[in-house]
């Protein structure tokens, strides 16, 4: 299966290893799932979700190992997004690396889509 990205304030994710889970950043609570990205997907949901915040990190996680719990669901202009209606053991991140913030656009890092 595919790897599928979460963007995360550095903080939450923080406390989420601390818990040993991730329940969700507040609009992944206000919606009911955690929001996931494809590698398509990922640097457009940077652009327009996150656009000038600093402090960031990239999560990449198997979809293959998230179960029936992960949805492929229509979004944004009708491209088929991950969705997980569960919390995400942090353990399950395959790795995780910062995304900083350049002044202009966020800086994905070195072979993230392999």
């Amino acid at each position: 299966m595919p790897l599928i990205y979460k963007i995360v304030p550095q903080d939450l994710w923080r406390q989420a290893v601390e818990a040993g889970v991730f329940t969700g950043s507040p609009v992944d609570l206000a919606d009911g799932y955690i929001h996931f990205s494809t590698v398509a997907q990922a640097p457009e949901t940077a652009r327009r979700h996150f656009h000038g915040q600093a402090g960031l990190l990239l999560a990449a996680c198997d979809a293959g190992a998230l179960g029936a719990a992960l949805r492929w669901e229509a979004s944004r202009g009708g491209d088929l997004f991950p969705h997980l209606y569960a919390s995400l053991p942090t353990a399950a991140a395959c790795w995780v690396k910062p995304l900083p913030w350049d002044g202009t656009a966020h800086i994905f890092p070195e072979g993230w889509m392999s």
